[in-house]
């Protein structure tokens, strides 16, 4: 029925054709977004404002992951990425969430095996998981060496190969 209106329908007439709703359901329904401020108070249009505003305050309700904080929330839904953020504060507790859920300490994974772990995060969305990668490796919360991968840690991690070294010893790492 919103739809309807928002597209012009003037009268009752109107919008029972376009929504295919009785006209006593229209009735009801006009009136409940008449009072809910999403329709101006004639009932024939649209107040966007108001329906800005309550989607907006409906998305700030709805429940998220009970894993991801609710900062977050913006970004992750049900283990997927949405987005990464621009301010890097919220970025690295985003990869923090990533890594805390998806790898095990004192384990070390293949690249394959880290392609598949956080693809499972970018599945269909606008992040890819190369660009995860890249980002866990700058933040230092995913450590690579020898074609392997691991969390860091005093003890374990993979050792760097000779040409990791090089690279790290020219400062380009």
């Amino acid at each position: 029925m919103l739809s309807a209106i928002a597209l012009g329908a003037a009268d009752d007439a109107a919008v029972v054709a376009a929504s295919r709703l009785s006209l006593k359901d229209v009735t009801i329904c006009r009136q409940k977004l008449i009072d809910s401020g999403v329709l101006v108070p004639d009932g024939w249009a649209v107040d966007y404002d108001a329906l800005r505003a309550a989607a907006r305050e409906q998305a700030m309700t709805q429940p998220v992951d009970e894993a991801t904080p609710r900062e977050l929330g913006a970004f992750v839904r049900h283990g997927r990425l949405l987005g990464m953020p621009a301010q890097q504060g919220r970025r690295l507790q985003l990869l923090q969430l990533i890594v805390s859920s998806t790898f095990e300490a004192d384990q070390l994974y293949s690249e394959g095996e880290v392609n598949e772990l956080l693809g499972a995060w970018c599945d269909g969305g606008p992040v890819d998981h190369v660009t995860v990668r890249r980002y866990l490796i700058d933040a230092k919360l995913l450590v690579r060496g020898d074609g392997n991968y691991a969390l860091p840690s005093a003890d374990s991690g993979p050792e760097p190969n000779l040409g990791e070294t090089y690279v790290r010893a020219l400062g380009l790492s």
